[in-house]
């Protein structure tokens, strides 16, 4: 990884977008400080301790700790991801839309579009609805409808600046720009989640039982991370071959050739949306003040930071909502991002074939059925590495931010970002010897 970034930054054009993306990076930050104007902090912090201190795991690792601070970007990206979701989900309601998606490259920026202006949307509802539990609860320093509406204002404006800087990031930086925000907000917890640790499990203790808590601790995220970096890099290698066909007085054709399925073919987004999607209705109840006690149980189940529990086991019946939900996204994203049939009739037009399989219809079936295993079998190593951490968190009472989903964003975001990184020195290469 070192070695990579080393090279990269002998490369001039490589160097100027990583250095865009790093002062990108520092600009998200600080907009982490910057408080939201009218609240008074004092008040939000006693209630949130009072309100959302189960919810906060979830919370302060998507957004960097910005909404326990009530920062302008307190929002951060996550109308941005609801919104895709929905965009997403209606492409296969609307046919308008997916036509739109089969259009190609302009098809894909009219969508983007539309999701933009869906995630204003979003924004602004969200930010409303927390100015309107900021008044109810006495949390404003005036209570005046100007204080109101400057919140949501802030607000929505904070979250549509996160989400443009993430767009610029993609075009002019390196990695994806939303995967790198929800990354860089991630990494910068961990810092205190693990001073948490040690000051819990660690000082103080004998030295047996610290040695033991630093080597469960060292062991799950060690044990993640290699999981995480295993199932990232396993692929399914479907053989190929070209038929041999005469071109003027020269045969042409006859190599060999694989397509490589990945067998984590949605990457982090499975995980990204299902976690958004369960704490969603958590966030928007606890400024409702919903208070049924149906309801507090069902949402007890959808937060993670519960599920494993010793005292409350009857909230990890959430854990089969995150499961459904991780195995849908699997499969729903990789239907999207690939698909068989345009695979299928571009290798007939080339004269490839799969061996012992027909080409046309015949192929894009056999690819189907190896993509349906394999997005299967992707979608429960995910489960898998993200519930290691979530059960130590729970079982054990862990007070941290980061969880398994935590760590597979970072280590996916990382090493997507690296193959993005080798990609464009590769490409340049090639330049550089056609050139020469």
């Amino acid at each position: 990884m070192f070695k990579t970034l080393q090279n990269a930054f002998k490369v001039k054009e490589i160097r100027t977008k990583l250095l865009f993306t790093f002062l990108m990076l520092i600009v998200i930050r600080l907009g982490s400080q910057l408080p939201v104007p009218g609240v008074n902090l004092e008040l939000f912090s006693n209630w949130l301790s009072q309100n959302m201190q189960d919810n906060l795991g979830f919370l302060s690792a998507f957004t960097g700790g910005s909404f326990e601070k009530m920062s302008l970007f307190a929002l951060n990206i996550t109308p941005y991801i609801t919104s895709s979701i929905i965009m997403q989900l209606l492409t296969i309601a609307i046919p308008k839309l997916e036509e739109m998606q089969k259009e190609g490259e302009d098809g894909r920026k009219k969508i983007a579009s539309i999701t933009r202006y869906v995630t204003v949307g979003l924004a602004l509802i969200e930010s409303t609805a927390m100015a309107i539990g900021f008044k109810n609860g006495n949390m404003l320093n005036e209570n005046s409808v100007l204080e109101i509406v400057s919140i949501v204002a802030a607000l929505t404006a904070g979250s549509a600046f996160l989400m443009w800087i993430g767009e610029q990031i993609t075009e002019n930086g390196v990695g994806n720009g939303i995967s790198v925000v929800l990354t860089i907000n991630i990494i910068s917890r961990i810092p205190e989640d693990f001073a948490n640790l040690f000051k819990t499990y660690v000082v103080g203790q004998s030295f047996a039982k610290a040695a033991l808590a630093v080597v469960i601790i060292v062991a799950v995220v060690v044990g993640t991370v290699v999981l995480t970096v295993i199932l990232n890099g396993g692929e399914r290698r479907i053989p190929v071959q070209y038929a041999k066909k005469v071109q003027g007085r020269k045969i042409v054709g006859g190599q060999s050739s694989h397509i490589p399925l990945k067998v984590n073919t949605g990457g982090v987004i499975p995980i990204i949306f299902a976690s958004s999607l369960m704490q969603l209705p958590i966030v928007i109840s606890s400024f409702f003040q919903v208070k049924s006690q149906g309801w507090n149980t069902f949402l007890g189940m959808l937060n993670s930071g519960r599920w494993f529990s010793k005292a409350n086991p009857i909230s990890s019946i959430g854990v089969v909502i995150y499961i459904v939900l991780v195995i849908f996204f699997a499969y729903f994203y990789t239907s999207i991002t690939f698909n068989p049939i345009e695979i299928a009739d571009n290798m007939k037009k080339q004269g490839g074939f799969v061996p012992g399989i027909r080409p046309g219809k015949p192929t894009s079936e056999y690819l189907t059925k190896i993509l349906n295993y394999i997005i299967f079998i992707g979608a429960v190593g995910l489960i898998i590495v993200a519930m290691i951490p979530i059960f130590f968190n729970g079982y054990f009472n862990l007070s941290v931010s980061f969880g398994g989903t935590s760590l597979i964003i970072i280590v996916g975001v990382i090493l997507e970002t690296l193959k993005q990184i080798e990609s464009m020195m590769l490409v340049r290469n090639y330049k550089g010897f056609l050139n020469d």
